[in-house]
């Protein structure tokens, strides 16, 4: 009877410790620029549950990515480490007390992973990496369409990668970013009252190829006839290629526009379940929006970032600066976060630091726990970036690195040497280098950079790199 009575404190226990853990969605989307929301000050995409969204959250205005194309700043994300390597994105062998989501599972919670993954696969899948129940997530980096079937484009051809499970669960007509609502709604629903749940929705949307529902294109191509662009022009010539200079795709606003729909789906979901005022809520996007070509007419340019400067690919704001939305009505009171400084990296330290009060060693990625909850602020702290790879032809930019520290940031240009300085208080579009007119401060800032660089980019970090490069590409 004592044991029975010892076995029952301790289930009961269990049951309300469990319980009083923190629910978890992450809603990260795929190439969505800082200003592709309402809220954020776009005059055409309509996204009113998004702002919703914002408006009941601490939304950060410095957030950036880690890195400014799709695989690297995932992989910063998944584990809180600076990503140096274009191909970085194997997941396999890594230490188990550095690994975010198995830390979740030891804790008690049910996890699940629902699209765009693009880490590899094998030892390098979602399955491996932790999470419990995955759908539609593999080493695929986007899909042949929007629609069903959604691994051949509109010609008929089949897609390079094939993304898993949405061709076989799909029918004529289905839309990919609805059938991934779908499946995070139900795996809500259906987990166990008693425990908690990490969810992360990684919609594919908005990356190319540019489809949208029907409906949703007429009814933008509508709004466009009422706004008046003045004497902008729809694209300017920058470097070899073109800089996209307006938001005036309806195809594209239908897109971003699906993806508000969808997140109002899962907001009403948690609401009806009475899961909404204990939800931590993590809303961003992998990097700035698509908006340069580096020869004019290869890519379909989606979007416009201004007054951000440039778009994915580079460092400049317009690659690197995402909105960063993070609800929890139990514990964070909503505001705007003006000053502190945060990354893609910091995301998962964050949570950890939030939910289970567990610290992972080691990593580059920092909690802001103590800011969400307005008691810190890092305005002042010092962040860098480094793209060792450039894309020239696809998105126009560089081989750089960069370094933000405070107001200041500095860009290297890798091949060349050349700087450029900004000061990001007084100058967000990073029009006026003022290299040569504060040439003290932009020494100090380019030693910051090189000593990063010295002691960042060491032989046996880049060895695994190049190794894990090679490993992907013997896969493929």
């Amino acid at each position: 009877m004592k044991y029975a009575s010892l076995f029952l404190a301790f289930s009961v226990s269990f049951f309300v410790f469990s319980q009083n853990k923190p629910n978890i969605l992450i809603i990260h989307t795929d190439d969505l620029g800082y200003h592709d929301l309402s809220c954020t000050g776009s005059v055409l995409y309509n996204t009113p549950n998004i702002d919703k969204l914002a408006g009941a959250s601490v939304t950060f205005t410095n957030a950036y990515s880690s890195y400014p194309r799709c695989t690297p700043s995932r992989y910063g994300m998944m584990t809180g480490t600076c990503p140096v390597n274009e191909n970085k994105g194997h997941l396999g062998g890594l230490p188990e007390e550095k690994n975010f989501i198995k830390q979740f599972v030891k804790a008690g919670y049910n996890t699940s992973y629902v699209g765009k993954w693009h880490l590899g696969d094998g030892d390098s899948h979602p399955n491996s990496f932790g999470f419990k129940n995955t759908y539609a997530a593999g080493r695929a980096g986007g899909l042949g369409s929007r629609f069903y079937p959604f691994n051949y484009n509109k010609q008929g051809k089949k897609h390079k990668e094939q993304v898993e499970d949405l061709e076989d669960d799909g029918k004529k007509g289905d839309y990919a970013s609805d059938m991934l609502t779908e499946a995070t709604i139900g795996f809500i629903k259906k987990n166990p009252k008693n425990q908690p749940f990490l969810a992360v929705l990684a919609y594919y949307a908005v990356h190319t190829p540019i489809e949208a529902k029907a409906e949703d294109e007429a009814r933008n191509k509508t709004q466009l006839k009422t706004i008046d662009f003045g004497d902008t022009p729809e694209y300017i010539k920058e470097g070899t290629g073109r800089r996209k200079m307006r938001q005036d795709d309806p195809a594209y606003a239908g897109m971003v526009e699906n993806v508000d729909e969808n997140v109002g789906k899962l907001l009403k979901c948690l609401e009806d379940l009475g899961l909404d005022n204990n939800t931590i809520i993590v809303f961003s996007s992998d990097h700035g929006g698509l908006s340069n070509d580096g020869n004019a007419g290869e890519r379909h340019l989606a979007t416009t970032n201004l007054p951000l400067k440039a778009g994915k690919g580079h460092l400049y704001e317009g690659g690197i600066r995402v909105p960063l939305f993070i609800k929890w009505p139990d514990k964070l009171k909503p505001r705007k976060e003006k000053e502190s400084i945060v990354l893609g990296m910091d995301v998962f330290p964050t949570l950890l630091d939030l939910a289970i009060q567990k610290e992972v060693k080691g990593i580059d990625g920092k909690s802001y726990a103590s800011v969400l909850e307005g008691k810190d602020a890092w305005s002042d702290r010092t962040v860098f970036w480094i793209s060792r790879k450039a894309r020239p032809h696809s998105t126009g930019d560089s081989k750089a690195a960069a370094v933000r520290s405070g107001d200041y940031k500095l860009i290297q240009f890798l091949d060349s040497k050349a700087i450029e300085l900004y000061n990001l208080k007084d100058d967000v579009s990073e029009a006026y280098d003022l290299s040569n007119k504060e040439p003290e401060k932009a020494a100090q800032m380019l030693e910051l950079l090189k000593d990063w660089k010295k002691n960042y980019l060491v032989p046996e970090r880049l060895n695994i790199l190049d190794k894990t490069c090679e490993k992907i590409k013997q896969k493929e």
